[in-house]
């Protein structure tokens, strides 16, 4: 196979089949289509190309720089994309989660600008957030960038319309599966796909997958944040389920080490969630059945969209018995549902009552940039990261002092406050909805 440029590599990537002694399911084939081969390494190779190839000779002419508004594989596919064409690339983000993707966008010679965003995801429709902003001035004509924009493309869409989804539709001998699982990020990806499907058959259950709120999983939107997504259609899924951190390792796992695919936790969140959600209709009878006919297997596909070795990091930090390392102690990772859901909170009223009457301290746990935009007045700011360090190494703050925890949504300070009331801290409260709420409700934020 021969090529006369790296970009005619993208896409036509295999449709792998998952032997049934790995997932269990006795009457449904399970797909994987391998976006990780991709030649810069994801499903995002598609999209970044369609979006960027239209503009990329005349930014080049004039000057002008590629930006985007990602902290993952985009941005790494644009960088690529960008420098063979002579173009700089920035991205930009409110928070860079996973280190090694910010090395090696550096590597790759992308200008990385982390803005002072309030939240994790875009939310266009809050016009005081920087990033925002931002969003809002590099849409208005005549500027001096070629942007993207991979929340509201329709180029992001039209790459798996054109690509992915036929070719899911040829692999399988002309017919669609039964049903197509993917994680929602920008959406792209899985609306493309679904459109194909259903115009070769409308039965096709379509599945959505976030990830769990109190839980990152790099890459997938929680349920809060997917809303926020100008592409997401709600429409386009007959089922939305989220996918915990340690269930997308658990699932990148049998990948790796069943399967010989060396996926990273979003495509191990497919995985995972597609057998799931599968083994339930596993003994359910083919509609219709021919009784003059077996019945025909059922089908079924999963996209792995990226590549295990840029998320070693944040195995080490959830997992670190999988590296060789002894288990963390006091690591929010080792708390149970029933103690996240039974975690102390106290709304944004009382909360401001008990401010005012106990001076508690408040621990914002957000970025520095976002702290930097807003905060409540008197907060301090440790990074959740950091956070987890100082808990570590045991309670961070006297028993006698009660504790104000807040994050963007209240997900990350149920987790602490869960975590610290174990070990022992008598008077320890997350900010229930997070500053988002404190915000919505109109008590007071102050700007550094």
């Amino acid at each position: 196979m021969r090529f006369e440029r790296i970009t005619d590599a993208i896409g036509n990537t295999p449709l792998v089949r998952i032997d049934p002694s790995v997932h269990g399911l006795r009457t449904i084939d399970l797909y994987a289509k391998l976006e990780m081969l991709n030649p810069f390494g994801s499903v995002k190779d598609r999209a970044a190309w369609n979006m960027a190839r239209p503009g990329l000779a005349t930014a080049a002419d004039e000057g002008r720089t590629v930006v985007e508004l990602s902290s993952g594989n985009t941005a790494k596919a644009l960088a690529v994309l960008a420098g063979m064409h002579g173009v700089p690339f920035k991205t930009v983000t409110n928070r860079m989660r996973i280190p090694e993707v910010k090395d090696l966008l550096l590597l790759l010679g992308a200008e990385v600008e982390e803005l002072p965003g309030q939240t994790e995801c875009l939310d266009p429709t809050n016009t005081d957030d920087p990033l925002t902003q931002f969003h809002q001035a590099l849409t208005a004509p005549g500027g001096a960038y070629l942007y993207t924009d991979q929340y509201y493309n329709d180029r992001n869409t039209q790459a798996h319309v054109e690509g992915t989804g036929p070719e899911i539709v040829k692999d399988l001998d002309g017919r669609a599966p039964d049903w197509f699982i993917a994680c929602v990020g920008t959406a792209g990806s899985s609306t493309g796909v679904a459109r194909v499907l259903r115009e070769h058959d409308p039965r096709v259950g379509v599945v959505g997958l976030v990830s769990h709120k109190a839980d990152f999983v790099p890459g997938i939107r929680t349920i809060d944040e997917v809303q926020e997504v100008g592409l997401f259609d709600p429409g386009t899924y007959d089922t939305i389920a989220s996918v915990t951190a340690d269930e997308a390792l658990d699932g990148m796992l049998t990948l790796a080490r069943r399967c010989g695919i060396l996926a990273g936790p979003t495509s191990g969140a497919a995985y995972f969630g597609a057998v799931r959600h599968l083994r339930e209709l596993d003994a359910a009878p083919v509609p219709d059945p021919d009784p003059d006919r077996p019945a025909e297997r059922r089908t079924a596909v999963f996209i792995v969209c990226d590549r295990i070795e840029s998320y070693l990091g944040y195995v080490r930090q959830r997992r670190p018995e999988l590296l060789g390392r002894p288990p963390q102690p006091n690591s929010p990772a080792t708390l149970t549902d029933a103690e996240v859901r039974a975690a102390p909170d106290i709304g944004v009223e009382d909360a401001v009552r008990w401010l005012d009457r106990d001076r508690p301290l408040v621990v914002d746990l957000r970025s520095p940039f976002a702290y930097a935009a807003l905060h409540i007045a008197g907060s301090v700011n440790i990074v959740d990261e950091l956070f987890g360090e100082l808990v570590r190494g045991g309670l961070p703050f006297s028993k006698s002092s009660p504790v104000l925890l807040a994050c963007p949504v209240g997900e990350q300070s149920a987790r602490y406050a869960a975590l610290l009331t174990r070990m022992g801290h008598p008077d320890v409260r997350s900010l229930r909805g997070g500053i988002i709420a404190w915000r919505d409700a109109g008590a007071p934020l102050v700007r550094e």
